[in-house]
């Protein structure tokens, strides 16, 4: 309840455009009393809300927090049911446990759990994940009515939403590495992991796993991976706003994920295929069952990489390494 009103607070001033609500409008809004309201504005000066208080004007405020939170998440947030429900934490083993407890709890579909920092993030094939304070660690929880072959399509159409948001928020031209990693100049900034809770003939839920360096320097990195890994702020050159970047994705996910489940796969392949930057190249594919070498000739509807070798012989990849040679 009370973060509901929270939300009902922080939208309303995003309404008002820095101008100054009344107390008392603000309290016929929130159905709460004046007193609930001033209780609530506290709050939010609290997580470093700069709210600025004028005698018969109201409030309004003048600048929001640099510090990640669900709050300043919302403040702003252009969309209608994804990322409206958020599970904010400043330290967390993974955000991506905690989402399938929420699911299992009955969590709405949208729900968002976010952390400043993962002490335990893990990427594909339970790879760590450095997680530190500066980057991204989120997890989205969907309850989408498809097909359960479709569900790895989920992870393509949320690589398309990150790279939007990047190209929204920064002067970055990022590329898509099948399936699930983010490049910029050849070097990794998100890891994409999408798991599935479901029984024979349907799906509970399905859980996006996403990680984003945003603002590490390069002695954030373990040494192991100062040569393959990158972060916006790298990139740009300055600091970038984790919020803005947070909004961003979350809007162009739900416009994404709407045309999905309206239209089917085939409008994200082809966005997705434009951010390629495998597609066309020799690659060296390594699956569980051993190492394919040949041209990467595009993605099948369903998702699934297409292999083309020496010989001609054409290879369905579902899951595997990739390496441009």
């Amino acid at each position: 309840m009370q973060s509901d009103l929270r939300k009902k607070l922080l939208e309303t001033f995003h309404e008002a455009n820095g101008e100054f609500v009344s107390g008392q409008n603000l309290a016929d809004i929130m159905g709460c009393t004046r007193t609930a309201v001033w209780k609530h504005i506290e709050e939010l000066r609290k997580d470093g809300y700069d709210i600025e208080a004028v005698r018969k004007k109201g409030y309004r405020i003048n600048k929001s927090p640099d510090k990640l939170s669900g709050n300043s998440i919302l403040l702003g947030l252009e969309t209608k049911e994804i990322g409206k429900n958020i599970s904010y934490h400043e330290s967390l083993a993974s955000t991506q446990k905690l989402a399938h407890k929420l699911a299992d709890s009955g969590a709405e579909e949208g729900t968002l759990v976010i952390a400043d920092e993962q002490t335990q993030g893990k990427g594909r094939l339970l790879r760590t994940w450095h997680s530190a304070k500066t980057g991204i660690w989120m997890s989205l929880i969907l309850r989408p009515r498809i097909p359960m072959q479709q569900a790895p399509q989920l992870t393509l159409l949320a690589a398309v939403a990150i790279v939007q948001a990047i190209e929204d928020t920064t002067s970055i031209f990022p590329t898509i590495k099948w399936p699930n990693d983010i490049l910029i100049n050849g070097k990794k900034v998100t890891g994409i992991l999408t798991e599935m809770q479901a029984e024979a003939d349907r799906i509970h839920s399905v859980i996006i796993g996403i990680g984003i360096n945003v603002n590490q320097s390069l002695e954030d990195f373990p040494d192991d991976i100062k040569e393959t890994a990158t972060s916006l702020a790298l990139e740009e050159g300055e600091p970038i706003s984790r919020t803005s970047v947070i909004q961003s994705f979350l809007k162009h996910f739900e416009i994404l994920y709407t045309l999905f489940l309206k239209e089917g796969f085939k409008p994200i392949k082809l966005l997705w295929e434009s951010y390629a930057v495998s597609l066309g190249k020799e690659i060296k594919a390594s699956t569980l069952t051993g190492v394919l070498y040949g041209k990467a000739i595009g993605i099948t509807d369903d998702g699934v990489l297409l292999l083309k070798d020496s010989l001609g012989e054409i290879h369905s990849i579902y899951s595997a390494d990739i390496e441009i040679n």
